[in-house]
C-alpha cells in the first residue's frame, strides 16, 4: 500500500467555511469577554466593528441601542451566522424562499413567519437569501453581537413590509457601508 506525501502547505486548498463553520466562529468570538466590552456603545445608533472571519469570511461586532433594528433584509449570495454575546435580540424572518432577482413587490403566503428570541449564548446560522430583520426590542440594555458571512457580502437588499406585502426597496453594494 503506497500512501501519497502531503500536499506542501503552499498548494493546500482550503474548503470555504460552512454555515457551522460561522456559527463556531461567531460563538467563540461571542465568549471572549474583553472583545465584547471594548466594542464602543452609542445610545443613540448601531455601532458596529469590523473583525477577521475564519477562511476569508467577513465579520463584525454589532452594538444595539435600545429600540434598535435593522429592517426587513437579507444577504443575497452569502450564508452566514450570527450569536447574541450581550442583552437580547428578537429575529424576524420568513419560511420561504424568495425570487433572487426581477421583482419588486411579492404577496407573501399565510405561514411564512418566523420568530426567534435569541439571549446571550444564542444564535443561529442561515442559508443563501434568508430574509429577516434583527431587532432589539428592550426599551434599556443595549445588546451585542457576533455576526459572519461567507462568501463577503456582495450586497444586501433591503425590503418594506406591509401586512403580508414584501417590497424591494433598495440594494447596498459593499461600498455603501464599509
Amino acid at each position: 500500500m503506497s500512501v501519497s506525501p502531503p500536499l506542501p502547505a503552499a498548494t493546500a486548498v482550503s474548503a470555504a467555511p460552512t454555515q457551522a463553520d460561522l456559527l463556531d466562529f461567531v460563538r467563540r468570538t461571542a465568549a471572549d469577554a474583553e472583545l465584547i466590552a471594548s466594542l464602543p456603545l452609542d445610545p443613540e445608533g448601531r455601532t458596529w466593528v469590523r473583525l477577521e472571519g475564519p477562511g476569508g469570511s467577513e465579520a463584525w461586532l454589532i452594538g444595539w441601542p435600545p429600540g434598535t433594528g435593522t429592517g426587513w433584509h437579507d444577504h443575497a449570495d452569502s450564508v452566514g451566522a450570527f450569536l447574541t454575546a450581550r442583552g437580547g435580540l428578537k429575529e424576524y424572518s420568513l419560511a420561504a424562499r424568495l425570487p433572487t432577482d426581477g421583482w419588486k413587490t411579492l404577496e407573501l403566503t399565510e405561514g411564512v413567519d418566523r420568530e426567534r428570541t435569541l439571549t446571550a449564548g444564542r444564535g443561529r446560522s442561515f442559508g443563501r437569501h434568508h430574509v429577516h430583520e434583527v431587532l432589539n426590542e428592550s426599551t434599556e440594555e443595549h445588546a451585542v453581537s457576533v455576526h459572519a458571512y461567507y462568501p463577503p457580502l456582495p450586497r444586501i437588499r433591503r425590503y418594506s413590509r406591509t401586512g403580508q406585502v414584501l417590497r424591494l426597496e433598495q440594494v447596498e453594494r459593499p461600498e455603501d457601508w464599509q
